[in-house]
């Protein structure tokens, strides 16, 4: 349900306590006002600590820095009035019992008349005394048409004029911030520059990494790598171009739900990460990059309202591509992290998203270590499909040898000996291709001349490759693949 929807639905079955969790106070006062103006014609008083209570422009002095007070404030109103009080930031004096049995007390009041309290606050908890007491609402993000209806109120505010199709490019670039975040964004750009162009719109962009990666848990990710830039996985790239359109009207009215996501296992340096960001290029869509490790919080209940955040963040931020690196390192079970279950509770909430979620948005986690990972995270219907990445053939690693070498002599690449070079690089993964072509521009580049397939040989023969120096465990990754237990890639 809508959230203006159910807070409206709330309110006029006098539900007398509601609790909203949001960092967007202001939004949900205007949401509250529009409510009351337009249906239910309720006044509205506003308090947060600093001004005490405001209504009209008037300020009543005796609420301010007084959280009992302000409730007393409310207790004396005729029961006869129809009136919402909005309390700002209120969660923050739940620890001082002579509030919390004030809020008891008061809710016997509030249900016999039409006397509504909205909290607003960023802490998910409440204390166990008020939870029979209160309804809780989450104010997500804005959605797409409430971000259209901002981005118009600002060109006329800033006296500008935007095609109404460009004013739709910017909402998808701006979905998963919130309202203030978007007007400070377009705000300062149009100050510097009312030419929209794509210079206008790759400064949203970075604009809007800046604010994501304030929150400390997503980056934003822009990515020039295309799928033609990655040598070898050829089934991975049939999979990939056969849900080329998966997140498109013409998809969804066919009947066929958004592809969940992959998981990318393998050995390191064959290509993970780079397929993720080119995965996202491929698809047009934004990449989102999460670090796990940022999740997790020494404050008690922080990390599941993390989770919780985060999660929230990617669905308004949907359609996109979210990039789980290393998801081995985060939820192995050989870790033993003391944490009361914390680890557990975090993987709990991941799993339960990853499997019931509806909105378009693409998970791609890798991982290295299979071994690590638990059965949950593996099992069908989590991810799409489990794709292998394994040391690269012959043929693949002359296609690898190709894409490096026509970016550094797009002009010259087809003289190098390259049949001979892919056949010499045996057990060599696509990373370490890469740094044999660095190695060797290096050698021609201090002797003051181009480099030569012989420069690349000498490179071959001085790098071991990790196929060789961690045998073992690439040879148990090979032998479970070769059971079909995982999907060629």
């Amino acid at each position: 349900m809508h959230f203006q929807t159910e807070l409206e639905l709330l309110v006029k079955s006098s539900c007398s306590l509601i609790y909203v969790f949001t960092y967007e106070e202001e939004r949900l006062e205007c949401i509250v006002e529009d409510l009351a103006l337009n249906d239910m014609s309720q006044a509205v008083y506003s308090w947060d600590f600093i001004q005490g209570f405001k209504v009209d422009n008037h300020i009543y002095k005796d609420t301010q820095k007084n959280p009992v007070q302000a409730l007393d404030f409310i207790e004396s109103f005729s029961t006869t009035s129809d009136s919402i009080f909005i309390l700002k930031d209120f969660h923050l004096f739940f620890s001082d019992i002579s509030v919390v049995r004030k809020i008891r007390n008061l809710s016997s009041k509030l249900d016999l008349c039409n006397h509504v309290i909205v909290i607003s606050g960023t802490e998910p908890e409440v204390p166990n005394q008020l939870k029979h007491l209160m309804q809780f609402l989450s104010l997500p993000l804005p959605t797409k048409y409430e971000i259209n209806l901002e981005l118009n109120r600002l060109v006329q505010v800033l006296d500008n004029t935007i095609d109404i199709e460009v004013i739709e490019i910017i909402a998808n670039i701006c979905q998963g911030l919130s309202i203030s975040q978007i007007r400070k964004i377009i705000s300062k750009i149009l100050v510097f520059s009312n030419n929209v162009n794509d210079l206008f719109l790759q400064k949203i962009i970075k604009e809007k990494q800046k604010q994501i990666s304030q929150t400390s848990l997503l980056e934003v990710g822009y990515s020039e790598v295309s799928l033609d830039d990655i040598g070898g996985i050829e089934n991975l790239k049939i999979w990939l171009n056969k849900r080329h359109n998966s997140f498109s009207d013409i998809c969804t009215n066919y009947g066929l739900p958004y592809p969940k996501g992959l998981l990318l296992l393998g050995i390191q340096g064959t290509g993970k990460s780079i397929s993720a960001k080119a995965i996202a290029n491929f698809w047009n869509l934004v990449l989102l990059r999460l670090d796990i490790g940022r999740l997790f919080a020494g404050i008690v209940g922080q990390s599941e309202a993390n989770t919780r955040y985060l999660i929230q963040i990617v669905e308004a931020s949907a359609p996109c591509v979210l990039w789980i690196d290393e998801i081995d390192k985060a939820f192995s079970t050989s870790l033993t992290y003391g944490d009361s279950g914390t680890n557990n509770r975090v993987l709990a909430t991941l799993l339960t998203w990853l499997a019931e979620k509806n909105s378009p948005v693409f998970v791609v986690a890798t991982a290295n270590n299979i071994s690590a990972l638990p059965s949950e995270i593996t099992r069908k219907g989590r991810f799409d499909e489990i794709f292998f990445l394994d040391l690269p053939s012959t043929d693949e690693r002359k296609k690898i040898f190709q894409v490096h070498l026509k970016k550094v002599r797009p002009a010259t690449w087809h003289r190098y000996n390259i049949d001979y070079l892919a056949k010499y690089s045996k057990l060599f993964s696509g990373a370490e291709i890469q740094q044999v072509v660095i190695e060797a521009m290096y050698t021609g580049f201090n002797q003051q001349r181009d480099f030569t397939s012989l420069d690349l040989l000498n490179a071959i023969d001085s790098i071991i490759p990790l196929a060789f120096a961690d045998s073992t465990h690439i040879k148990h990754l090979q032998d479970l693949a070769s059971l079909g237990k995982f999907r060629p890639a």
